[in-house]
Order: C-alpha cells, then sequence, then structure tokens
C-alpha cells in the first residue's frame, strides 16, 4: 500500500511539473534580491583578530606576541601559505614562531597583521615605507599595489618630509620600476628642494653618481650643484665619524669627494666661480684634486679647444663635462606666468621675449641671442588662408588643434646660409602636488636653428584634457599643472642652452 501511494504521488508531481509555466524556475523569480552582509562577515572575521579568538598558532616579533589563525596568514600571503603548509618548513610543526623584522617594521606589524583580517590599514609618508617593505617580504600583493599608488601621488609630501630618497632607494632596489622613475624625476627636477632635507644624506653614492651624469638635472647653475654636494659630505662625515678612526675617516672622505665632484662640470661655472671656489674649505682641503678639474674649466673658457679634445676624448664621461644641464639662472632661462587661467578664451596666446647666451664659454665674449617664446595653452585656431601654387590659389580651411603648444623663434639665426647654431632647450612646467609647488614635467630637445629654420613648435608640452578639463567633468578647476593660491596660474621655465 505504500508503494502504491508513493507510486501515485510521483505520477501526481510529474504531471503537476508538466503544468508549471516555462519562465518559473528557469531563470530567477522576480522577487528575487541579492543580498550583500559582506561587512558584518568581515566584522566576524575581524573579531577573530581583535579578541585572539580560536587562534592556533602565534606570531612573535621583536619579543611581542601576535596570536593568529592558520588560515588567514596562508590565505593572505604567499609566503605565509609556503612557511605554514609546506613540510620541509619546520615552522610548519610549529604553534609559536618568530619572525625577524627590521627596526622600522617592528612598530606597524600589528597593523600590518590586522590588514589580513580587516582590509583596512592606515598609510602616510612616514609609514609607508616599512608597510611596504612588509608587503614585498611576504608578498601581499594587494597591500603593494596600494602601497605604491599611495607614493605615486604623494612624491611632493615626501620630498618636504625628507623620506623621498629612502623611497627612491627601495623602491629600486625592490624593482618597482614605475615609482623608481617617478621619485628619480622628482629629485632631479626639483635638486635644491630635496638637498635641504636630511633624507639627502642618505643618499647611496652610487644613485647619487648616477644622478650626477644626467644633463636633464634641473638646477640653478653647477656651482649651486656643488654646495648641495657639499651638505650630502657633511652628512657623511658626521655619520663616519663614530664609526671609524681618524685615518680611516681621512682616506673614506677623500674618496667621496673624488667620487662626487668627478661629475660637477667645471666647465659651466664662470671664471669668477671657479676663483671663489678656491676659497671654499673642501676645495682648500682637497686642493689637488680640484685646481686638476678647475683647470679643465679655464681651458676651456680661455678658448684651449685642443685641452677640451684631450679631456672629451680621453676621460670616462669626459664629454660630459661640457655639456649644460637645464640651468634656471637668468643667463640661460626665463619664467613664464599665465594667471587667471580658467578666465582666458579659446585659442589665447601668451607671449615673452628673452635672450640667453650664444656661448658658455668667456673667450667668445658676452654675445646673446634673442628668442621670441609663444605659448597655446588652450589651443591652436589655424584661420582660413589662400596658398599659391603654380596650379592656382587654394583655399586651406580653417582648423582648430586641441594642444598646448609652445613656439620658440629664433630672432637672429647665423647669417650664413650653409650654418646653424645647436641649442638645448628644455621646458619645465609646475604643478601642485598636496600644496607643494614643484617642477611636474619637462620638455627637452636639442635643436638646430639657422636662417631657413628660425621657429621651432612643440606640441602637447601638456595633455590638454588635463590642463583644460572638460565643463562637468570630475577634475573640472583641478588641472595639477595649474598652481598658485587659486590653483589658477600656469606657471613654466623656458631654458635654452648653447650646445657645445
Amino acid at each position: 500500500m505504500t508503494g502504491c501511494c508513493s507510486e501515485m504521488d510521483t505520477n501526481k508531481q510529474t504531471e503537476d511539473s508538466n503544468n508549471i509555466p516555462n519562465n518559473v524556475g528557469k531563470s530567477e523569480s522576480s522577487d528575487s534580491i541579492e543580498v550583500d552582509n559582506s561587512r558584518t562577515v568581515l566584522l566576524k572575521i575581524a573579531t577573530l583578530y581583535a579578541e585572539r579568538l580560536m587562534n592556533d598558532i602565534c606570531l612573535v616579533v621583536n619579543g611581542i606576541e601576535y596570536p593568529a589563525h592558520r588560515l588567514i596568514l596562508c590565505a593572505s600571503s604567499d609566503v605565509f601559505q609556503v612557511m605554514l603548509m609546506s613540510p620541509q618548513w619546520s615552522e610548519s610543526q610549529e604553534s609559536r614562531v618568530t619572525l625577524q623584522e627590521t627596526p622600522q617594521c617592528v612598530p606597524i606589524f600589528s597593523e600590518f597583521l590586522r590588514y589580513f583580517y580587516t582590509g583596512q590599514i592606515r598609510i602616510n609618508y612616514g609609514v609607508v615605507l616599512p608597510i611596504l617593505s612588509l608587503a614585498d617580504k611576504y608578498n601581499v600583493e594587494d597591500l603593494i599595489s596600494l602601497c605604491l599608488d599611495y607614493m605615486q601621488n604623494h612624491i611632493a609630501l615626501a620630498a618636504i618630509h625628507g623620506t623621498l630618497v629612502s623611497w627612491l632607494q627601495y623602491t629600486s632596489n625592490c624593482g618597482h620600476h614605475n615609482i623608481t622613475q617617478a621619485c628619480q624625476n622628482f629629485i632631479k627636477w626639483n635638486l635644491e628642494l630635496v638637498a635641504k632635507t636630511a633624507d639627502f644624506g642618505n643618499f647611496d653614492l652610487d644613485i647619487l653618481v648616477s644622478l650626477l651624469h644626467q644633463s636633464s638635472l634641473v638646477i640653478k647653475d653647477e656651482m649651486t650643484l656643488y654646495k648641495c654636494l657639499e651638505s650630502w659630505l657633511d652628512h657623511q662625515t658626521n655619520r663616519l665619524r663614530s664609526q671609524l678612526s681618524h685615518d680611516e675617516l681621512e682616506a673614506t672622505l677623500e674618496q667621496l669627494v673624488i667620487a662626487v665632484m668627478s661629475p660637477v662640470r667645471f666647465p659651466m661655472m664662470s671664471p669668477r666661480q671657479l676663483a671663489e671656489l678656491l676659497l671654499f674649505p673642501l676645495t682648500k682641503k682637497y686642493k689637488e684634486f680640484f685646481v686638476e678639474r678647475m683647470s679643465i674649466g679655464m681651458s676651456f673658457h680661455s678658448g684651449q679647444l685642443d685641452r677640451v679634445k684631450e679631456v672629451s676624448l680621453n676621460e670616462e664621461d669626459g664629454a660630459l663635462l661640457f655639456e649644460p644641464r637645464l640651468y634656471t639662472v637668468d643667463t640661460c632661462s626665463s619664467l613664464l606666468t599665465i594667471e587667471n587661467f580658467h578666465g582666458l578664451p579659446s585659442y589665447h596666446t601668451r607671449t615673452l621675449v628673452f635672450s640667453s647666451h650664444s656661448c658658455l664659454a668667456e673667450y667668445a665674449g658676452d654675445r646673446a641671442c634673442e628668442w621670441i617664446v609663444d605659448i597655446y595653452p588652450k589651443g591652436v585656431w589655424f584661420k582660413k588662408f589662400f596658398l599659391i601654387v603654380w596650379q592656382g590659389t587654394v583655399e586651406m580651411p580653417e582648423h582648430v588643434k586641441r594642444s598646448v603648444r609652445l613656439s620658440l623663434t629664433c630672432k637672429e639665426p647665423p647669417v650664413n646660409s650653409n650654418a646653424d647654431m645647436r641649442v638645448k632647450i628644455g621646458v619645465l612646467i609646475y604643478g601642485l602636488q598636496d600644496g607643494v609647488e614643484h617642477i611636474a614635467r619637462v620638455t627637452e630637445i636639442i635643436h638646430r636653428f639657422s636662417e631657413k629654420e628660425r621657429v621651432l613648435n612643440l606640441d602637447d608640452i601638456l595633455p590638454f584634457e588635463e590642463l583644460n578639463p572638460q565643463q562637468g567633468s570630475v577634475s573640472e578647476n583641478t588641472s595639477p599643472f595649474l598652481v598658485g593660491p587659486n590653483k589658477d596660474m600656469l606657471k613654466l621655465h623656458i631654458v635654452i642652452s648653447p650646445a657645445n
């Protein structure tokens, strides 16, 4: 009887199921909702850490115990997963594991571990490096990305608070190339700002010397660079004094002086500056080395071309000694500011006229070349015109170019039709980040001007949309390339030096 009833019920269910509408059971019911209670679940997980519930392992850092859970550690970190799950690791069998962390990482280890449970951590310029160091060590990829994003967006803040050199050196050693490049660019374009911080003394010798060989270094003049390096040497003296004997200290300092001062481009100093150097305490102490370097500078200024050629060919990177950097001194550059930027009409043009040295060597005299700079920050409008060709006259329609253009005209190019003038041009554009005004973008080019080629047009010296955000966009009125109290000023330096 029971079997009969079961068979009848089964037949009835089959019959009823055949009567179910096609759209029921084959798709989500119209009254279903997606429930997101993830915050409550995360809170429960965080409670395990906060109240030390059900922990099955204890991490010990600098004598401090941190109860934890193998499951959470392994899910968060590849390194912990290998350490705690692989039989060949002794830690996999232990309930108490001692970790060796650097002094900088010890104070923030608790916050680092808490991140595993909550996904929350407080990052600022002072702690981002030790947090990144822990994230790298334990291969916590999501936290690595958070730290690198923070660094990318707060480089100027690190510079004024004296942590940028440390950021550069750590990311360089660990292969975070994008941040390394961003830090290096900020330092070489704003060296005088960075050199005023205590962190400048932490520059590793090799990385500093590599920076000194770059011609794209922005500095007022070569004498200013010399004084920055004096400051670095003072830091090394104070650091080494307690570690070395007197004789060892003197020998080490002499090696450091030769290493960092050899890339200094003494020929780019004026004869007066070279004479002033003789009175500097550092120059007096290492007189033999400096007099030899300064004599190269005097050979350049007195037109001893054979000596210049000899140094260029025979000394390592000798040719660089006679190549100008991006000098912001008045004789090589001029500052251009455009205020009330948001009120400017479309296709606005601002013009600057200034002069620069035609030759940096003293023997050539005080010759100057005059330049006309036209900047088009709101795009370029080409009006309709008629072009005369041999077939007749061709009408050229008007055209608008959405580009931030800088046009440079040489007023007095060489009159000889076969001659030209080779110059190094730098366009230094200022920006604002975390309230810090700094050089944020540099365009550098070597160009030859002649009677036939008197004008150079540089398009897209800034991304047009970043300088001119569309109305109603999130970034409207917040371009990173506008400075001043009201963030309404475009500021740039034009640098022109003869390319020797």
